[in-house]
């Protein structure tokens, strides 16, 4: 019996497998060979809740921006077309408008800008909360590291108890073999053949389970890395070596760059601006604004408008003829010829309808309008007194919170480090009691060959030796899990 049976049973089946590890792989092929450090990398570009933490990256960026905008004006445009009917309104006897159905359209274009030390507090609030969501992501990718080592170290503990469950079935079957062959000599007896069937059937059970199991926490690794199970993949038992570590320098680290501590900080920052921004409710406001605005109309019945033109041309030179004719009878100087020269002419007629072609573009500009205004609350029914008592409690729980999370900081590495310097005194006095296991099993083996023990001692023995190996192994992969839990609690790599 050797050992490292589970271990040597791994090397080989890993040796087993050719293709390259998936490094230098955007996707794992199937048979590939994956290390840990490749589903780490997997994990950071494929699983699900880690993706939809970065999406916040976006959305804070964003607010950053519009915090930023705060201090440009906004630009409002507006472009607007009509139509009227071409019938007079009433008012009073009175006819107004126009009988001509009537087009119009409109622009125009705004600009306003409010400007205060709220504006300005609120700008670096939103790169507070920018900062938070930056270690906001820090900190869950740090969780989905912790998740996918966890469950690669829970997947190799389950390799190697399978493959320890058939090195124990290779024993059995020895111990099977063992019992017929006494059997045959007259030195054993049928109910300790028996007794070693049972053990063999029993042992082969344990195997399938472990080997299933082992299959079940290979899915659930690739589960957790966020793609699905490459067929025929193996898990690479070499795991780096762990790091010498000082608590003190650890823990130095982490109340430095924990980023979940840095979440709060970044917070409690954001926490205090929006105080500031509260307050300055109470310092005036700046408002600019600037417009400008444009019209065009054109009539649906240009040849109306020229005939219309024509008869005002006409009436008013009829007019002109009859106030010269009165002039010329009293004997008054009279300008009856200059009468006889006004006529509605082609010039007219075209600029008319020119006049009537530059519809819907050409504008005629109104007035533009500037303005500012220098606002100064006095008294707001002491709703700002609230706001501010508001801002002020939130920066006192904002600070709690820094604090707590400091203290949970300290204590999470505090104790993962003891549970971690536990687990490596454990291996220790674990491998002791394998080297003890191992050998009363291979006496035992020896006195029943010789007869001097029964089956069932044999059975006791090897029952024995299987506890110790099962929880040297459990021992071993605690250690490497019990760093994984004091890297999380740091909140960044150690190795």
């Amino acid at each position: 019996m050797k050992s490292h049976a589970f271990a040597l049973a791994l090397a080989v089946a890993t040796a087993a497998v050719a293709p390259a590890s998936v490094a230098a792989q955007s996707a794992p092929a199937a048979g590939a060979v994956i290390t840990l450090t490749d589903a780490l990398a997997l994990a950071r570009r494929n699983n699900p809740t880690l993706q939809s933490a970065t999406n916040a990256r976006r959305a804070a960026a964003a607010a950053v921006r519009s915090a930023k905008g705060a201090f440009l004006p906004s630009v409002n445009s507006s472009f607007g077309g009509g139509y009227r009917e071409g019938r007079q309104t009433f008012f009073q006897g009175q006819g107004f408008g126009s009988t001509n159905d009537q087009l119009s359209t409109d622009a125009s274009v705004n600009a306003n800008m409010q400007l205060s030390l709220g504006t300005l507090n609120d700008r670096r609030a939103a790169q507070a909360n920018q900062n938070a969501t930056e270690a906001d992501i820090a900190t869950a990718e740090q969780r989905v590291r912790n998740d996918v080592t966890t469950q690669y170290l829970s997947a190799l503990q389950a390799q190697a108890r399978a493959s320890l469950q058939d090195t124990l079935q290779a024993t059995t079957q020895t111990q099977l073999q063992l019992a017929r062959a006494r059997l045959q000599v007259g030195s054993g007896t049928q109910l300790d053949v028996q007794r070693a069937e049972v053990a063999d059937g029993q042992q082969r059970v344990a195997s399938l389970n472990a080997r299933n199991q082992a299959a079940i926490e290979v899915v659930r690794l690739f589960q957790t890395i966020g793609i699905e199970a490459v067929p025929n993949a193996t898990l690479n038992t070499n795991l780096a070596a762990l790091p010498t570590i000082e608590l003190a320098a650890i823990l130095d680290m982490a109340r430095r760059s924990n980023p979940a501590l840095g979440s709060f900080r970044a917070r409690e920052e954001a926490a205090r601006q929006s105080q500031a921004s509260a307050r300055s409710a109470y310092f005036p406001s700046l408002s600019l604004s600037a417009g400008v605005s444009a019209f065009t109309n054109r009539f649906t019945n240009t040849g109306q408008l020229i005939s219309q033109s024509q008869a005002s041309t006409m009436s008013a030179k009829a007019s002109c003829i009859r106030s010269e004719e009165v002039r010329d009878r009293l004997g008054f100087p009279n300008n009856l010829a200059q009468c006889n020269n006004i006529t509605f002419t082609a010039a007219q007629e075209d600029a008319i309808r020119a006049a009537q072609s530059k519809y819907p573009f050409d504008f005629t500009r109104n007035p533009y309008s500037l303005s500012a205004s220098l606002s100064m609350p006095i008294f707001n029914g002491w709703r700002r007194e609230q706001q501010v008592e508001q801002a002020n409690v939130q920066r006192r729980n904002a600070e709690n919170d820094v604090r707590a999370q400091e203290l949970r900081v300290t204590a999470d590495v505090t104790a993962a480090y003891l549970s971690l310097s536990t687990a490596q005194q454990t291996v220790v006095l674990q491998e002791e009691n394998v080297r003890t296991a191992r050998t009363a099993l291979s006496l035992a083996q020896e006195r029943y060959r010789v007869g001097a023990i029964s089956i069932v001692d044999l059975v006791q023995a090897r029952g024995d030796y299987e506890r110790a190996e099962t929880d040297r192994i459990t021992a071993v992969f605690d250690v490497q899990r019990a760093f994984a839990a004091l890297e999380n609690a740091a909140g960044r790599p150690l190795r």
